[in-house]
């Protein structure tokens, strides 16, 4: 006979470890989101620095390993190839990576370009002056026919006083042939300072920070849109500044479950933003809304983990009053999971994580009194398995055998373990089942000749 424990050993705490520490001179201060490459390094931006001297920093390209050793592989000059990014890069089908500067290009309206692995970079579109698409905030995202979309934050339609305009969506080539597909009045959306990400259902999902419908804030309280590639526009929500929040400055991200996932930097119950769901037809719901307290406040872009819940940062306030990292399931429930101090961990993130292909997730600091060096960081955040995921799915014989199934995450080890008497208490591994887990999802876990045995109990012990 075989009985089943169904609770499994507790994870260690999350670990904090700073990677890097920018001197603001040649390598600059990031407020960038990283992406991982096919290498399995990171690569990022930085939006400028003091330089070395007389010489101006305007931003550059970085490229860091996970072990935390940094290289730039393009530093912008301030003139034709850019200047000036917080954007995040994306790696192209063709092993490039792509972004765009707020400054520089051939008419100082900002740009877009292509650098290499090898950081060999090439202007691919100069935006403005306005009416014409210009100063690009965002980042890019490849489409699944091959080209590139993007948002410009002015230009585009100037009516109404807006002497530089209220933003566009355009779409270009690899090759950097470029198409306005959506100019914003107002009504309809204002200021896209986010990028855009492809659905599921092959439209473009993205966000204003103001415009819409509702009058309470200024210029208003931005928008939650759907465009398709041919740039028919779709206006999914009008946030009011009441508990729905207002004026989103990230982006949404597709959640396994077909809905929407993102934040605002203003409004909820307590003015300091919040976290939504919204569903491909327009039904927002309120997750979280922050209290400018312990759990932060004005947060910044979401990612979906590997466990399915959603991990974000804010850059203010927290325990540390230094800004946090935060995890929250898709039906609002909301841990904590660090408090930067304004110490070697840094301060103040401003921009979104990426999990690594380890599990960790990746981020950078960026307020200029952070991390050793004063210039801001990139740190790897281990968390332990959601608590919520800690239990075995299915247990059945096989023959001679037990089989478990267990979901799991990325990068955290689980070790089948027995004990003949709980009073006693006294686990001891299973040999030869112990797996680390490369992508999470489901783990299949075999007891070679459990079934056949005497009376015991099993448990997992999971470490990060």
């Amino acid at each position: 006979m075989v009985v089943l424990l169904g609770l499994v050993g507790e994870a260690g705490a999350q670990t904090l470890t700073t990677l890097y520490s920018f001197t603001g001179l040649s390598d600059g201060y990031p407020e960038s989101t990283l992406v991982q490459g096919t290498d399995g390094s990171f690569y990022g931006t930085t939006a400028g620095g003091s330089g070395v001297g007389d010489i101006q920093l305007y931003g550059s390209v970085f490229r860091i390993t996970p072990a935390g050793s940094l290289s730039n592989l393009w530093v912008f000059s301030g003139s034709s190839d850019g200047a000036f990014t917080s954007a995040a890069l994306v790696q192209g089908s063709d092993g490039n990576f792509y972004g765009t500067t707020q400054d520089g290009g051939t008419s100082g309206w900002g740009n877009v370009f292509r650098v290499t692995p090898g950081g060999s970079l090439s202007n691919l579109y100069s935006f403005g002056p306005p009416p014409n698409p210009a100063l690009p905030y965002a980042g890019l995202v490849q489409g699944t026919d091959g080209n590139l979309y993007g948002t410009t934050g002015y230009g585009g339609n100037t009516n109404g006083g807006a002497f530089y305009g209220r933003g566009t969506v355009f779409r270009m080539s690899p090759s950097g042939s470029l198409t306005n597909l959506y100019l914003f009045s107002g009504p309809d959306g204002w200021a896209p300072y986010a990028g855009l990400v492809q659905g599921s259902d092959g439209n473009f999902y993205g966000t204003t920070y103001a415009g819409g419908a509702s009058a309470h804030c200024p210029n208003g309280c931005g928008t939650v849109y759907r465009i398709s590639p041919s740039g028919s526009l779709t206006n999914l929500w009008s946030f009011t500044g009441g508990t729905d929040g207002a004026n989103p400055y990230a982006g949404v991200v597709e959640g396994a479950d077909g809905n929407f996932y993102g934040t605002t930097i203003g409004g909820g119950t307590h003015g300091t933003g919040t976290v939504y769901r919204i569903s491909p037809s327009g039904g927002l719901t309120n997750l979280w809304s922050f209290t400018g307290g312990s759990d932060g406040a004005n947060p910044w872009g979401l990612v979906q983990g590997s466990d399915g819940s959603f991990y974000g940062t804010t850059p203010l306030i927290g325990v540390g009053h230094s800004g946090t990292v935060y995890r929250i399931s898709p039906n609002g429930s909301f841990t904590n999971l660090w408090s930067f101090t304004n110490g070697s961990d840094g301060a103040n993130p401003q921009a979104g994580l990426v999990q690594g292909s380890d599990g960790s997730f990746y981020g950078t600091t960026s307020q200029l009194l952070s991390g050793p060096n004063k210039f801001g960081t990139v740190f790897k955040l281990t968390v332990p398995l959601n608590p919520p995921a800690n239990q075995v799915s299915s247990f059945q014989p096989a023959g001679a055998n037990v089989v478990f199934t267990i979901p799991s995450v990325a990068g955290e080890t689980y070790q089948l373990q027995f004990a003949t008497d709980l009073v006693v208490g006294n686990w001891s591994n299973v040999p030869g089942v112990s797996v680390t887990n490369s992508i999470g999802a489901s783990l299949t876990l075999t007891n070679l000749g459990g079934a056949a045995g005497s009376q015991v109990f099993y448990r997992f012990a999971i470490t990060p």
